[in-house]
């Protein structure tokens, strides 16, 4: 690879992590093609970008940034590295490498950050599968705010039937006592 091809696949990266919320780190090695393959193909599936890149390029690249991936670097960037990408949600690729990891114990994650916050090893795959999207927080957020309201409104009706019921029952016990 020339320099001119290094300094390309660093740009292209710097332009991706700089436009990319959430990206995960695995190693595929000792996969064979097949799995890989396949790896590659339920990514594309869920739209995940998977790519493998020279980690010296990978460092390269979150060098130039603003946010400060140097404790990253020093915990993920060894041995073969695997760059997913996505803008999509956080979890998501947690989910595709644990569904994918059912038959076998690859690819393993080695980092990930997510809004800049960073994960490290593959013990922190089960709660980054926990981690909410944006617009699952805000449906979060929507309900706990409408069921107040929901409440209030089931207690009125409830109660304004229970309400009319008593008036209709005493409405009739005074027809009755005035027939007499």
């Amino acid at each position: 690879m020339t320099r001119e091809d290094k300094a390309q696949v660093i740009e292209e990266l710097k332009e991706k992590f700089a436009n990319t919320t959430y990206f995960y780190i695995a190693n595929a090695e000792g996969m064979t093609v097949e799995q890989i393959n396949s790896f590659r193909r339920a990514c594309f599936e869920k739209g995940i970008e998977y790519k493998v890149y020279k980690n010296t390029l990978i460092k390269k690249a979150l060098e130039s940034l603003e946010t400060d991936y140097t404790p990253f670097n020093e915990k993920v960037l060894k041995g073969v590295s695997g760059v997913m990408f996505t803008n999509e949600a956080g979890n998501l690729p947690a989910r595709v490498l644990k569904e994918f990891r059912k038959g076998a114990n690859k690819p393993v994650l080695k980092g990930a950050s997510i809004d800049s916050s960073f994960y490290y090893g593959d013990d922190s795959l089960d709660a980054l599968t926990k981690i909410k999207s944006r617009e699952e927080l805000l449906a979060d957020l929507a309900g706990m705010l409408m069921s107040p309201a929901q409440n209030l409104a089931s207690a009125l009706q409830s109660s304004g039937a229970k309400l009319a019921g008593a008036l209709e029952a005493y409405a009739k016990k005074l027809e009755e006592g005035s027939a007499q």
